[in-house]
């Protein structure tokens, strides 16, 4: 159980990394968007080294929210935002 856990964890970091390495702001409120999904992209990728895959997948769900309400609000761009992250 906790092999396929890690697995499918680590595809999905994958998967996310290049659209939270391409934020851009385009508006006010972006660079909070942009901050605070960076941070818990970056959470989830310690958590997963850490072994603590349920953690570092409710940090990664975290990112994701911010990033695709960002989008949402017109305040940053990503690459594949708008289909989810």
């Amino acid at each position: 159980m906790m092999d396929e856990l890690k697995s499918k964890l680590e595809r999905y970091l994958k998967k996310a990394e290049p659209s939270f390495r391409s934020v851009t702001v385009l508006g006010e409120g972006g660079d909070t968007v942009k901050d605070t999904a960076l941070r818990y992209f970056s959470d989830a990728r310690h958590f997963y080294g850490k072994g603590e895959y349920v953690n570092a997948f409710a940090a990664l769900e975290y990112a994701e929210g911010w990033l695709d309400a960002g989008v949402a609000l017109g305040v940053v761009k990503a690459r594949g935002s708008g289909s989810g992250v």
